[in-house]
């Protein structure tokens, strides 16, 4: 599979990018600091700078032509409200308008849990950002792709464990990036999950059984 990565340099897609060059996929991993290049090409991806804010449909059309599927993991992180519109919100409606003009329609949008630190004193910034990632939900919703939403619990550094709890609807909890990572490389290469919503914490599940039970709900409607 040839994966083209929004956000390659980032928490999420760098580890994804590693393990989809380490079982034979090909990927690109756009990145939008020149100084992110090495770390995405230290994942074995072709690194591309790209600009989810400054570039066209068109440009980034270009760039997406010839893959067989778009991730986007990218994310303004905290680097205002402004910056969160244009990137989490716009950026990802330009990203699924340019797949759909490229003729790419598997695309994965990593977004964020609806309980996501509810009960806790969160910022304004925030609270922002999650009503942003549903309108982007939405959007890419309505559109003809060959979507995936990937909603994971809150994200922890420490190493994974290779076990989740996943579904359409479950209780908030963590989850380790390395194990979203691999969530979505299992995801990508199941081709009965298209145009399904699923959330993801830590759990007791290896992560191949909990792809396959979702799967198999799926293709048993």
């Amino acid at each position: 599979m040839n994966v083209f990565v929004i956000g390659a340099a980032g928490g999420i897609g760098n580890r994804l990018a590693r393990l989809l060059t380490a079982r034979g996929d090909t990927v690109t991993g756009m990145h939008r600091n020149p100084a992110q290049a090495e770390t995405v090409r230290d994942t074995g991806a072709r690194p591309l700078s790209g600009d989810l804010i400054e570039d066209t449909v068109d440009q980034l059309a270009e760039k997406i032509s010839g893959h067989d599927a778009v991730v986007f993991s990218a994310g303004a992180h905290g680097t205002g409200m402004d910056k969160t519109t244009l990137i989490d919100g716009h950026g990802l409606e330009k990203a699924a308008t340019a797949a759909a003009q490229a003729g790419v329609s598997r695309f994965v949008l990593v977004s964020v849990f609806p309980d996501a630190l509810r009960g806790n004193d969160t910022s304004e910034g925030f609270e922002h950002y999650v009503k942003v990632k549903k309108t982007a939900e939405v959007f890419l919703t309505h559109t003809d792709l060959d979507w995936i939403i990937v909603r994971p619990g809150t994200l922890l550094d420490e190493p994974g464990t290779g076990r989740v709890t996943a579904g359409p609807a479950i209780e908030y909890g963590d989850i380790h990036r390395d194990d979203v990572a691999a969530f979505i490389d299992a995801a990508l290469h199941e081709p009965a999950l298209r145009r399904v919503i699923v959330e993801v914490t830590a759990g007791d599940t290896p992560i191949a059984e909990a792809i396959d039970r979702l799967a198999t709900a799926r293709t048993a409607r």
